[in-house]
């Protein structure tokens, strides 16, 4: 519990990769007003992006889809395969669906597209900092209209009880370590469970597992909560 009350103290730690350099200054510009978030590294490609993740190991990792040497989509798999704790905010231009479901399948927290007021950004970033999924709106209905048309409707097999629990509190944003203490249970084995989730889903993300169960009814689309409660 010691580490969520520091979170809370302590501004929120974010590197900034974007090829562009005076996009870089006005967004940091733009997060920095916000006295909870600074920004401590910028990167201006994705090779220089995966170092400084690495070297100061940022609480999120803001980055752009298209930039040289790794996209925003390769830097997020390598975020996700060597330190999972980062957060990762995709912020680009770009909205069109591969894009979007490249990026969600390979692991990132949120999707903002450039066009977003100044405090949706800063919201998205704080969201992301919580485990939360943030979703710009006109991405959300597209993943969810994508879901909706998909030709599989079936789960592998049914979710567990336990499975299902772990599964409301995500959907809630709780993070692993928060669903671990209210279901008694450590932040590995929540991972565990959510692994189990993810594969009898057929999805590869929190977000894409939770839109999927709301498409299957298991979940509210308003609430977040299971559907039968």
């Amino acid at each position: 519990m010691a580490k969520s009350s520091s979170k809370s103290k302590h501004k929120i730690r974010i590197l900034l990769a974007d090829d562009h350099h005076i996009v870089r200054a006005g967004v940091r510009q733009l997060l920095e007003s916000a006295s909870d978030l600074q920004v401590i590294a910028e990167a201006g490609d994705g090779e220089e992006a995966q170092s400084l993740i690495q070297k100061h190991k940022p609480d999120v990792a803001v980055l752009d889809i298209q930039m040289p040497k790794a996209s925003g989509i390769e830097v997020t798999r390598w975020v996700r395969a060597n330190l999972p704790e980062v957060g990762v905010l995709i912020l680009t231009a770009y909205d069109d669906d591969p894009y979007v479901m490249a990026v969600l399948q390979a692991g990132a927290n949120g999707y903002v597209l450039k066009t977003a007021q100044a405090d949706d950004l800063v919201q998205a970033v704080r969201d992301v900092h919580e485990g939360k999924s943030a979703l710009d709106p006109s991405i959300t209905r597209k993943l969810m209209s994508n879901i909706f048309k998909g030709p599989e409707k079936k789960m592998v097999e049914p979710l567990t009880d336990r499975e299902l629990n772990v599964l409301r509190l995500a959907a809630k944003g709780f993070t692993n370590k928060a669903i671990g203490v209210q279901l008694s249970i450590s932040d590995r084995t929540v991972q565990g469970h959510l692994a189990h989730i993810f594969a009898k889903l057929q999805a590869n993300s929190r977000t894409e597992a939770v839109m999927r169960a709301v498409s299957l009814g298991l979940i509210s689309k308003t609430t977040g909560n299971l559907a039968d409660e």
